[in-house]
């Protein structure tokens, strides 16, 4: 499970996915086999978008901190993930691969310990297969492939890719929700982790709700952190593959709803984090986006707040500060900006799609809803 995210501003470090970093421990175990070099860093060819930019492919290097041969035709290398500043479950993962070289030409990908298997349908992978997605597939592919050819070998890979501790750390992620099993996936559409972009958070929210359609489920909540969540599943009672985590990220669940349309989904987060949806956010970490207390001023007065509880308001430290004035005085302020958030919202859902909005406090109890 996962907390709200903080409100302080901080400057912020980009890292490496879990499929770079296995992408590196390819390239090591390969020159130990094939030129029989002992790399104890490599540089590693970043997937690019476009191939007809004229741009150069971007590269990085990553340390290693094992390669080794372990038989013949066989060779172990790891390194350990640095995802800079992002919120990721497996920064500081040790990342390994087996690597055996096959007689038959090809490359052949598999989960190793801490590695997960797809259970599900809606996955970009099929039921029965590894939890590594395309693009670390291609990456892979590609990089022992120019290998091979540098070496001039003719022969195929078998690609074992594990986690250690993997098995431990899936149960921090959204794995077990979309039906990854035994691990964690092994990840990255650029190569690059951007700090709050959360490109795998992303990618695993669209994932849920893919799931959450290729299952049928008719509704899905999606929550910003621990107590908004506990909340949306225990009043509907709710089953995990129901439940998105969508942390900061409204965007990411708001938009894939034209690709992966449900007939019902509640958002629930906390007042803080409503308030900026309500103001017009679909980003709502303090990197992105702030808490407007004019706005939850002038929402106020058209409640009927007199000038000194407007004033109060703008005065405010945080949201919750300004919730407890209104609530001293009557003032409804959570349905309000519960409703003004569902406005701005069903802005960009299918018209199919029955939205509703639920703001709590930080011990989880309902504070508003609009509908």
């Amino acid at each position: 499970m996962w907390p709200e995210s903080s409100e302080q501003q901080q400057p912020l470090r980009t890292g490496l996915t879990t499929g770079t970093c296995a992408t590196a421990c390819c390239l090591a175990a390969g020159h130990l086999l094939l030129g029989d070099q002992q790399k104890t860093s490599v540089s590693v060819t970043l997937p690019t978008k476009k191939s007809n930019t004229g741009q150069p492919s971007k590269q990085v290097n990553l340390e290693l901190t094992v390669v080794e041969k372990r038989g013949l035709g066989k060779a172990y290398a790891a390194t350990v993930k640095d995802a800079g500043d992002d919120p990721d479950a497996t920064h500081g993962a040790t990342i390994w691969v087996d690597l055996n070289l096959v007689p038959q030409p090809g490359i052949e990908f598999i989960a190793g310990t801490g590695v997960g298997t797809v259970t599900r349908s809606g996955l970009l992978l099929t039921v029965g297969q590894a939890a590594i997605n395309p693009v670390p597939r291609q990456m892979m592919s590609q990089q022992l492939t120019r290998l091979a050819e540098f070496y001039q070998y003719t022969g195929g890979f078998a690609v074992t890719i594990g986690v250690l501790n993997g098995v431990e750390i899936a149960k921090k992620t959204m794995n077990g929700r979309l039906g990854i099993l035994g691990g964690l996936s092994i990840l990255g559409t650029s190569g690059i982790v951007r700090p709050y972009s959360c490109s795998a958070w992303i990618a695993s929210i669209h994932q849920g709700l893919d799931v959450a359609v290729a299952n049928n489920l008719d509704h899905v909540a999606a929550a910003t952190g621990n107590a908004s969540e506990a909340f949306i599943s225990q009043h509907y009672g709710l089953d995990d593959m129901q439940l998105i985590e969508m942390g900061d990220f409204a965007g990411a669940v708001i938009k894939h709803l034209k690709k992966s349309p449900v007939k019902r989904l509640s958002i629930c987060g906390g007042f803080g984090k409503i308030s900026k949806l309500a103001d017009g956010y679909m980003d709502l970490h303090s990197s992105r986006s702030s808490i407007n207390l004019p706005k939850l001023a002038h929402l106020a007065h058209g409640l009927g707040a007199d000038s000194d509880l407007v004033s109060a308001i703008e005065e405010c430290n945080t949201s919750l500060e300004a919730l407890d004035l209104c609530q001293q005085q009557g003032i409804n302020l959570a349905h309000a900006v519960c409703q003004n958030a569902l406005i701005f919202a069903q802005q960009s859902v299918p018209n199919s799609v029955q939205l509703e909005v639920f703001a709590v406090n930080r011990q989880g109890q309902l504070l508003g809803c609009a509908r």
